[in-house]
């Protein structure tokens, strides 16, 4: 357990499963209280119960981030609960694997929502009680598909290419405030999104969550005067650099 981090506290959305659940595991050895977002409430609680064991503080902070009156609640809802906020990791996400020429409307909308709208809002609702922290942290989950284009992909990857951009426009306008915002742009993670919309990918030499959560882990843990903004992840089996 790191005793500088024991007691901060974590808002991890997506934390009932794949890389948020890894994630807040990881954070629960720290010692650093979590709250854990997500829509299915017996995954929040096992996730919950694992946190618990480890020895850290966690609290389930069910609903869905796409329903406005749940995602203007949550920061003032965690802090209530916990006292403050000193980390938010934006994870929750979902995927659609269709040609553009055959995306819906209501599809783009929803994919926008949850992957860009949602960690916008919370990071806009999290700054004032941010900047009462001393470790203030962003991390925002995005993918390599942030930095490319690949067949039936395009509304995601639109979704990851605005968390990106943002991201640079939260970074800038507030580390003077000394609060560091970092993304980590995975490549293939295997999770159960990452199943539902890349059939053809196999868990053998795939990223797990717990590769991910290990560099969040890192972000958080090391303070000194290197600032790491962005992390770049592909799996060892795929070329370097492409």
């Amino acid at each position: 357990m790191k005793e500088k981090l024991k007691g901060k506290i974590a808002l991890i959305t997506g934390g009932g499963t794949g890389i948020g659940r890894a994630i807040a595991l990881r954070l629960a050895e720290d010692g650093i209280s979590l709250a854990l977002c997500g829509r299915n409430a017996s995954r929040l609680e096992a996730v919950k119960a694992e946190a618990q064991s480890l020895g850290a503080d966690a609290w389930v902070l069910q609903g869905d981030l796409t329903d406005d009156n749940f995602l203007f609640s949550c920061i003032d809802q965690t802090a209530a609960h916990f006292g403050g906020l000193d980390i938010l990791i934006n994870n929750a996400g979902m995927a659609l694997n269709c040609r553009l020429d055959d995306t819906q409307a209501e599809q783009f909308d929803r994919i926008m929502r949850l992957n860009v709208r949602a960690p916008y809002f919370l990071c806009r609702d999290a700054l004032a009680w941010l900047k009462k922290s001393d470790w203030a942290t962003v991390i925002n989950i995005a993918s390599v598909v942030g930095h490319k284009g690949y067949v039936q992909q395009s509304a995601y990857a639109a979704s990851k290419h605005a968390v990106i951009g943002f991201t640079k426009s939260l970074a800038n306008e507030t580390y003077k405030d000394g609060i560091r915002v970092h993304v980590i742009s995975p490549g293939g993670v295997y999770t159960d999104m990452v199943a539902i919309s890349r059939p053809d990918l196999k868990p053998d030499g795939m990223i797990m969550p717990q590769d991910v959560a290990e560099i969040a882990a890192f972000l958080i843990e090391n303070r000194g005067n290197a600032v790491i903004d962005e992390i770049c992840v592909h799996r060892a089996g795929k070329e370097p650099f492409a």
